[in-house]
C-alpha cells in the first residue's frame, strides 16, 4: 500500500485530495496557470513551503548551538551578495 511507503517531497505517485482555498487565491492561481495547471502549481508551492520549513528548523537548531547571527555581519554579507551598500535595504 502506498500510504505505508516513505517518499520525499515531489516523489511517489500522485494522490487526489480536497483543498479549500479562498476565491481570490484560486482566481489568482488560475490566472497564472489556467484551470488545468492548478494541481501542479499547488504541488510546487507545497514543496517550496516544505523547503522553507526545513530551513527554518535548521536555522533554529543552529541558533540554539551558536546563538543568533550578528545583524551587522548578515547585512554586510547580504550587501556583498547583492552588490549593494550595507544597510541599503533598510532605506528602501
Amino acid at each position: 500500500m502506498v500510504d505505508d511507503a516513505d517518499f520525499l517531497p515531489g516523489d511517489g505517485p500522485s494522490s487526489g485530495i480536497s483543498v479549500s482555498l479562498t476565491a481570490g487565491t484560486l482566481q489568482a492561481i488560475r490566472e497564472r496557470v489556467g484551470r488545468r495547471g492548478v494541481s501542479a502549481y499547488l504541488e510546487r508551492a507545497a514543496q517550496r513551503q516544505i523547503e522553507r520549513d526545513n530551513l527554518d528548523e535548521l536555522i533554529a537548531d543552529f541558533d540554539k548551538v551558536h546563538g543568533p547571527a550578528d545583524p551587522e555581519a548578515v547585512a554586510a554579507k547580504r550587501a556583498k551578495l547583492t552588490g549593494s551598500q550595507p544597510g541599503a535595504e533598510a532605506a528602501a
